[in-house]
């Protein structure tokens, strides 16, 4: 797992956060510094609200490896894919209603 880059500006205290698993609503205890953990229960990976942080920030490949980094890339632009298609199906509801 990588960790937050030692001289980032950013970086919080290390805590644990508790997560529940998306897919079968089991606790997951990750660290603050991890980019992500895996479930015990189920097998799926969650990952750490280090994501934003990761599309914005210049030192982000430094701070969490290019392997990580373009993983963490690849996941950000499923998302922004699956919200614009969302949105657009909630705009042609809208329309087919009216």
């Amino acid at each position: 797992m990588a960790m937050i880059m030692e001289g980032c500006q950013g970086k919080p205290q290390t805590e644990i956060l508790e997560k529940t698993c998306p897919q079968c609503g089991h606790p997951i205890e990750i660290f603050s510094i991890d980019t992500q953990m895996t479930c015990e229960n189920c097998g799926f990976v969650i990952y750490n609200d280090m994501l934003n942080c990761v599309q914005w920030c210049k030192y982000a490949k430094k701070c969490v490896g290019d392997e990580m980094y373009d993983h963490m890339m690849q996941i950000a632009e499923r998302e922004k894919q699956k919200r614009a298609e969302e949105k657009a199906r909630k705009q042609a509801e809208q329309e087919m209603v009216q």
